[in-house]
């Protein structure tokens, strides 16, 4: 009898335990995990699961527990839209991540305004996410506006008068070339159109010709670390060097394997590295390498600062309500592994920069914004008669 009650009595207070836990707290996103993006987007996810981790461990948010809830759009931008109105409507999601590239993040914009449900836009860096002038969509990146800062800005300490700008044919490509335009203009610096080049492009021996016939001082090109690649074997076919010669797909690992020892001097553009020394990188690289067994991608930073962001503007708030959370993020100047934030009255990113890093003795040295430097750099881009082979 004895040991029925203090079942009985074990049970009820299980019970009790359980109805006083209180309910999680639903964060939704929206992350290709089938189809054509799947495999580019799973660092993005796995971001965003090391946060979940960290975050429940130190007890979570508002003394409730933190329930990740992504959804597959398969690769296709047109499921998105339905999926951010389930994680809402079913699921219950107070809080949203924003899905995996810009066109994408303008549907889910589109449905947090709509629904007046907080969104980090994590990847979106194109214009037409914040083109509206949304009130609850708050973006995490650097936008494609500042890709060309870092290298215009060696451009007016080089007093250079003249540079080119190449991009690839594709959207995000030619905004930032054209955003280039803009800036460079503005510092009193020529460029003259922008040339194109297809995907693929393997000879850039008409670009050049025209470069020096109009005694150009700088290159400036965006696109991959393929097309960064064939630039260089035709400035060393040619024996061509601007005195200054960036391009975007030179932050990549892969260019290095792709030209040797030519990838040395070369400066790309990266939206993350792992060795920048902005707030709780180095402890989010040691955590991710240890869950993931794996450096940390950009992707996996976006994931992993956009739930930084929200954990911040949570606290600040003290409350799930959307209209306080909104003015949180709005108000809100903070550094994550990803780098600064501060938005405009649209949510633009504002603070963000994207890093230059230079290719000296075979590593990526990071070499602007110079708070964030683990090198100096060196410049001009020398003359490939001056060159010495490394041991």
């Amino acid at each position: 009898m004895i040991f029925r009650c203090m079942v009985l009595i074990g049970l009820a207070l299980a019970l009790a335990g359980a109805r006083a836990q209180p309910p999680p707290i639903v964060v939704g996103a929206v992350v290709p995990q089938s189809g054509l993006l799947a495999d580019l987007a799973a660092d993005l996810k796995k971001g965003l699961l090391l946060w979940q981790q960290e975050v429940n461990t130190a007890g979570g948010l508002l003394g409730r527990r933190v329930e990740l809830r992504i959804e597959d759009d398969a690769s296709e931008v047109t499921a998105i839209g339905g999926l951010y109105e389930k994680l809402i409507k079913e699921a219950g999601a107070e809080l949203l991540v924003g899905p995996f590239g810009s066109a994408a993040s303008v549907a889910a914009a589109s449905v947090a305004e709509r629904s007046r449900r907080v969104l980090v836009n994590a990847t979106g860096t194109a214009r037409s996410v914040h083109r509206k002038s949304p009130r609850y969509v708050f973006q995490l990146p650097a936008p494609l506006s500042a890709y060309s800062g870092g290298a215009l800005e060696l451009a007016r300490r080089m007093e250079l008068k003249r540079i080119v700008l190449l991009a690839r044919s594709d959207p995000l490509a030619q905004e930032m070339a054209e955003r280039a335009r803009e800036s460079a203009a503005r510092l009193g610096i020529g460029s003259g159109g922008i040339e194109s080049f297809s995907p693929g492009a393997r000879d850039f021996a008409p670009q050049v010709a025209r470069a020096r016939a109009a005694a150009v001082q700088g290159w400036i090109a965006f696109g991959s670390a393929q097309d960064a690649a064939e630039m260089v074997k035709s400035f060393r076919k040619l024996g061509y060097a601007p005195q200054l010669f960036v391009a975007q797909g030179a932050a990549e690992p892969k260019f290095i394997e792709l030209v040797g020892q030519d990838a040395e001097h070369a400066i790309g553009i990266s939206a993350y590295e792992r060795r920048a020394a902005t707030r709780g990188n180095a402890q989010f690289a040691e955590a991710y390498a240890r869950q993931w067994s794996a450096e940390p991608t950009h992707l996996a930073a976006e994931g992993y600062a956009a739930g930084k962001l929200l954990e911040e503007a949570v606290q600040r708030a003290g409350s799930l309500d959307q209209e306080k959370l909104r003015a949180a993020l709005a108000a809100l100047e903070t550094e994550t592994p990803l780098g600064r934030y501060q938005v405009d009255k649209s949510g633009v990113q504002l603070a963000a920069q994207p890093l230059l890093v230079q290719i000296r003795g075979g590593r990526r040295e990071i070499v602007w914004p110079e708070a964030l430097a683990t090198a100096k750099w060196q410049l001009p881009y020398p003359a490939w008669s001056e060159r010495k082979l490394m041991q």
